[in-house]
């Protein structure tokens, strides 16, 4: 019998041994009370690959104690789910952890239909596709849809020390000296995937050749080799991939092409196109925004064009968005306007919605004075009206400073500036 994968071998046996997505199985959140409740309800989980939703469905089944199956929606056809469906009949009911839900065909949909309306079957989906566009609004409808985030580094090195220190399913039994830097470039260089980031841990501890002692000492040249993906520096504390993030971003910001194509190509040179694409698209409404606001649209295409052809054709698409993105006229209007928003609520800086703006179609609202004198813009010209917005207690805030570095937010600021002066003179 092969032996299975580290990554395998390492799923949580119970809702308490899953490693992150803290804001579904932690304690009293959604996830977990369903656990706790023995409640469940057919689910979609999505994500990018190796982020626990297998780890997870498996996690549930374990807390349960409900018979668990897995099947793919492309390879597995009808006849394997009428035999699950045939022993939640006889047992009662039983998890089904469906990957690939996003291209579930319309008879093997149909025939699990009923089966999810009565609670015999519970739906695990997978998918890294987004659901509310990818999967049939009946399966939709029929479930809840839970976002599952990367690991972050911190929990994929706890997972991979729990693999290292376990005796029966892990590497517990290897004498293995790991370098900190290899430790953490595993972490890191494996972009939040917690099966790509076990199985190199893997590879590197079974095919390094013990020392005399009978220890295995990985190396960060080892962790390279073994992920296949170039560290971006040798640096003791693990900072270097988030300096070099820094730097290409404000590079970016600084318009200086060359260098952002620099730190760029170290990026590409790890294999970092989730970082990449993140951080693009952040640049493009932080440090482009209302300046050019087409820039973000054409972020947003050349960024999901990287992702659809992967590298290394990616890192041409990759270079239009960073060099339109330099070049681009900057303004940071829109991120310090709603910080400032926010800023201010924090403080406690908030106070009632006026009267004339509270919802008005509802029964009594007339009589608690809701929407009354409230002026439809509309139908007056220029489709403005001076009345009051804001709550009492921030009358004459200003958040949004406009900025003329681009012809779009410069049309902005004409409107806005005589806006601001109509209220002024009343």
């Amino acid at each position: 019998m092969a032996i299975q994968p580290l990554a395998y071998r390492m799923r949580p046996r119970s809702i308490d041994e899953v490693v992150g997505q803290s804001h579904l199985v932690g304690k009293n959140k959604i996830i977990d009370r369903m656990v706790k409740a023995r409640q469940l309800s057919s689910m979609i989980l999505y994500g990018p690959p190796g982020i626990g939703k297998t780890s997870i469905a498996s996690a549930i089944a374990g807390s349960t104690k409900y018979a668990f199956r897995t099947l793919n929606a492309v390879t597995n056809n009808k006849k394997d789910m009428e035999v699950v469906a045939a022993e939640a009949k006889m047992s009662g009911t039983v998890i089904l952890l469906l990957d690939e839900v996003h291209r579930l065909d319309k008879a093997k949909q149909d025939f699990l239909l009923p089966h999810l309306e009565s609670g015999a079957i519970i739906l695990i989906g997978a998918t890294t596709s987004n659901p509310y566009i990818a999967i049939n609004p009946a399966i939709r409808s029929r479930t809840q849809i839970f976002e599952l985030k990367p690991l972050r580094v911190e929990e994929i090195i706890l997972t991979m020390d729990r693999a290292l220190s376990d005796q029966e399913r892990g590497l517990g039994k290897y004498q293995v000296t790991i370098d900190k830097a290899a430790k953490t470039h595993f972490a890191t260089a494996s972009n939040g995937d917690v099966r790509s980031a076990l199985n190199a841990l893997e590879l590197a501890v079974i095919s390094t050749e013990p020392d005399d002692t009978g220890k295995i000492h990985v190396t960060l040249e080892i962790a390279e080799e073994c992920l296949q993906k170039k560290s971006l520096a040798h640096d003791k504390d693990g900072d270097a991939h988030y300096d070099v993030l820094s730097a290409f971003q404000k590079s970016v910001r600084g318009s200086d092409v060359n260098a952002a194509l620099h730190y760029m190509g170290r990026l590409i040179e790890a294999g970092d196109l989730v970082s990449i694409s993140r951080r693009l698209l952040v640049m493009a409404y932080e440090d482009v925004g209302l300046a050019s606001p087409q820039a973000g649209a054409r972020t947003l295409a050349a960024v999901q064009t990287a992702e659809k052809v992967g590298f290394p054709e990616a890192r041409i698409p990759l270079a239009n968005a960073v060099i339109e993105l330099c070049l681009s006229p900057k303004s940071n209007s829109a991120i310090s306007a709603v910080d400032a928003a926010l800023a201010d609520i924090r403080q406690g800086l908030s106070g009632e919605v006026p009267d004339h703006l509270r919802d008005g179609h509802y029964s009594g609202a007339k009589k608690l004075g809701r929407a009354e004198g409230y002026q439809y813009p509309h139908n007056f010209e220029n489709a403005w009206v001076d009345q009051q917005y804001l709550p009492d207690r921030l009358l004459g805030k200003e958040y949004y400073s406009p900025k003329k570095t681009g012809k779009f937010e410069q049309a902005l600021a004409t409107v806005y500036e005589n806006i601001v002066k109509n209220k002024r003179k009343k």
